[in-house]
């Protein structure tokens, strides 16, 4: 069984992060993933308020960190994790096993659905989390988003390049996102429906053709993007939560004193590239105190 001062669990910003800040005070550690690293900053198209960019794409900034932390030899582990044992301090990984000092959980959040008939079968295939990813699969086609925040309208301004129409459905009568962005959002080809909710998925031949409004209106499409809120990835810990999102500290610590939270995955008021970036660096400035 190897062992390590500290194990993080996620490789997107918070958790590079936190790898680079940890592997510069010359701690023995791993980072587990078991998807691409950058995590969700794989699936923004454009990021214009991170320090030190004007503006540059999602994954180009979440391969520059990636770089970073490889340039420092950080350890990683490509897999999923079965169990974890807190009292003992061991990550179960198939046949293998992970002995921890600190554990630094950094696993973020996942899309939320709509919940409604045939979603889950439409994943992929109609139905999308990621406009970056999928997008040119509608190239000069209709498309719907539903949603009312930055990340919905970011979607709207970079499919208006690609597709012929975008229709914004929101069940609010005014967005969330920032008031420059919704101000590009204001295009011959994006339409707006508000104060409405998406009830169905029109199917013909297995493929949408349309949805349907809870206003009875329907909207002719061929895919629908969902912008409409996250889940956090904590199901594996058992420590304090609010809702799913993990509890913590000024210092990033959960109830469990060897265990840190930080990211998307912890109950805070701003979801930031730079708030959790930030948690991170205070994180791992708090393990590097205790273990050195």
């Amino acid at each position: 069984m190897k062992e390590y001062d500290v194990v993080i669990l996620g490789s997107g910003i918070a958790g590079m992060t936190a790898a680079i800040y940890l592997k510069r005070a010359d701690l023995n550690i791993c980072v587990i993933e078991n998807d691409t690293p950058g995590g969700e900053l794989n699936k923004i198209w454009k990021v214009g308020n991170y320090p030190g960019y004007e503006s540059i794409d999602g994954p180009t900034l979440a391969y520059n960190i990636f770089n970073q932390v490889s340039e420092l030899g950080v350890e990683y582990i490509y897999d999923n994790i079965d169990s974890i044992d807190t009292t003992n301090n061991i990550i179960n990984i198939k046949d293998n096993k992970l002995k921890y000092k600190y554990l630094l959980v950094a696993t973020g959040r996942r899309p939320r659905g709509l919940g409604i008939e045939n979603e889950d079968k439409l994943i992929g295939k109609g139905i999308s989390y990621c406009a970056l990813c999928d997008g040119n699969l509608y190239k000069d086609r209709d498309v719907v988003i539903v949603g009312g925040g930055n990340t919905a309208l970011n979607d709207a301004i970079y499919l208006s390049n690609i597709c012929n129409k975008v229709t914004i459905v929101h069940r609010s009568n005014e967005y969330n996102g920032e008031r420059s962005t919704i101000e590009k959002t204001y295009k011959d080809n994006i339409d707006r429906y508000m104060n409405a909710n998406l009830v169905k998925y029109n199917l013909k031949n297995d493929e949408i053709v349309s949805v349907t409004l809870d206003n009875k209106k329907e909207i002719p499409c061929s895919g629908v993007f969902l912008a409409v809120g996250s889940i956090p990835n904590s199901e594996l810990l058992d420590v304090d939560k609010n809702h799913g999102y993990i509890k913590v500290d000024n210092n990033y610590k959960t109830s469990i004193d060897n265990i840190y939270a930080v990211g998307d995955v912890i109950d805070k008021k701003i979801y930031q590239l730079t708030t959790a970036s930030g948690d991170a660096t205070i994180a791992a400035c708090n393990i590097i105190d205790k273990l050195k």
